[in-house]
C-alpha cells in the first residue's frame, strides 16, 4: 500500500497568521498557552515578525482552537476577516498595487505559497462565468470546515480591501451541511450560500474582474513581485533539504532509515545532514516524528485500520509505542482522535 504524499500546505509561512488566530482565541476566553500547546512557537515569539513557522506548526494550533471552542458554525468565517491584505506582507502590497481584480488574483495564485492557506485555489472558466474553487482534499478531515470558512472570508476580505463599491461574488457554494443559522455567512458572503454542494466554490463578477483598481502602480507592483520572487526562493532555499528528508522518510514510513543511512542515500555524510538541517532551524529526529504524524492522521482519517497496522505502517515495532508518541504529539490517544473525526462528521451530515 503506497503511503500518502506530504500535504501541500507542508511549507513555511510567516508567524502573523497564527499572531492574528490566537488574538481571537483570547478574545473567545482561551489563553495563549492553551492556544499555543504543542506548536513549538512561545508566546513572546508570536511577534517576532522575521518568525518563520512550518505549516503543521498553524495547524496544530488551529486544532487547539477548534477543539477548546467546538465546530461552532462559522468560526471559520469570523477568524477569515481578520486577514486584510496587510497580513500578507509584500505580497498584500502586490496585489494591492495590481491593475485590475483579475491581475490581482493572478498575482495571488502565482505566490500561493506566501498566503497562509491550508486549502487550494484554482481559477475555472466556463462559458462567461469565472469560478474560483477551494479545494479542500488535502486538508485534515477534521478541519475542512474551519479552513475553508476562513480562506474564503480571508479572501473576499482582501477583496473588499481592493474594490468596497461592489461586490464581486455572485454565488457562493460550499460542501458541509446548511448549518442552523446562516446569518455568519450571509453577512460576510454577502449572499445566501447553497450548502451541501459538490465542492466548495465561488462564482466572481467577470465584468468586475476587468475593473481597474483606483491604488494600481506598475512601479510599486513590479517591487512588490520582485519582493515577492526573492522571498519565496529563499524560503524554498531553506526548506530545500528538509522537504527532500520528509519525502525521503514518507516513501519509507514502514522502515524509516536513520541518519546515517538517510545521509547516505542524499549523498552526503550524517554530519553534514546533522548540520545543514540545524542551518534550516530543525533535526532529523524532528522531521521523523513530523511525518510520522502527519501520516498517522492521514491513516487515521482514511477508511478504518487497526491500530497496529497503523504502528507497522509507520515503523513503529510495538502498537503502545504508536499510542505513547501519538499521545505526545496530540495530547489524546489514536482511538481518541479517531472518535472526535466520526463525531465531526456526523454532526456534518
Amino acid at each position: 500500500m503506497e503511503s500518502p504524499a506530504m500535504p501541500r500546505w507542508s511549507f513555511e509561512r510567516n508567524v502573523t497568521s497564527m499572531c492574528l488566530m490566537a488574538d481571537f482565541a483570547v478574545m473567545h476566553g482561551l489563553t495563549v498557552p492553551a492556544v499555543l500547546a504543542g506548536t513549538g512557537v512561545t508566546e513572546a515569539q508570536l511577534t517576532d515578525p522575521n518568525l518563520l513557522v512550518r505549516g503543521e506548526q498553524e495547524l496544530r494550533l488551529i486544532r487547539n482552537m477548534v477543539d477548546a471552542l467546538g465546530e461552532a458554525r462559522g468560526l471559520g468565517i469570523e477568524v477569515g476577516q481578520r486577514y486584510h491584505f496587510t497580513a500578507f506582507g509584500v505580497l498584500g502590497l502586490a496585489i494591492f498595487s495590481s491593475q485590475t481584480l483579475s491581475a490581482a488574483l493572478d498575482v495571488a495564485l502565482q505566490y500561493f505559497d506566501l498566503t497562509f492557506a491550508f486549502t487550494s485555489f484554482r481559477v475555472e472558466e466556463a462559458g462567461q462565468q469565472t469560478w474560483l474553487v477551494v479545494d479542500d482534499s488535502d486538508v485534515p478531515e477534521g478541519l475542512r470546515q474551519f479552513n475553508v470558512e476562513r480562506d474564503m472570508a480571508a479572501f473576499l476580505t482582501v477583496l473588499r480591501d481592493l474594490f468596497d463599491a461592489v461586490p464581486i461574488q455572485e454565488t457562493v457554494h460550499l460542501r458541509f451541511a446548511r448549518p442552523d443559522s446562516t446569518e455568519p455567512y450571509r453577512r460576510v458572503f454577502g449572499v445566501e450560500p447553497a450548502f451541501g454542494m459538490p465542492r466548495n466554490a465561488i462564482l466572481l463578477d467577470s465584468k468586475l474582474l476587468a475593473e481597474r483598481l483606483p491604488q494600481a502602480n506598475v512601479l510599486a507592483q513590479s517591487a512588490a513581485r520582485d519582493q515577492c520572487h526573492k522571498l519565496l526562493d529563499a524560503r524554498r532555499a531553506r526548506l530545500g533539504l528538509a522537504g527532500r528528508v520528509r519525502d525521503l522518510l514518507g516513501a519509507h514510513c514502514a522502515e524509516m532509515p536513520g541518519m546515517t543511512a538517510a545521509a547516505d542515500k542524499l549523498h552526503m555524510t550524517a554530519r553534514t545532514l546533522r548540520r545543514r538541517l540545524l542551518d534550516e532551524g530543525t533535526t532529523y529526529a524532528e522531521l521523523r516524528d513530523e511525518v510520522r504524524q502527519t501520516l498517522a492522521e492521514a491513516f487515521l482519517s482514511g477508511p478504518h485500520q487497526p491500530i497496529e497496522q497503523i504502528a507497522a505502517r509507520l515503523g513503529y515495532a510495538e502498537a503502545t509505542s504508536f499510542i505513547n508518541a501519538f499521545r505526545r504529539w496530540r495530547g489524546q490517544t489514536p482511538h481518541a482522535f479517531r472518535l472526535a473525526l466520526r463525531s465531526a462528521r456526523s454532526g456534518d451530515d
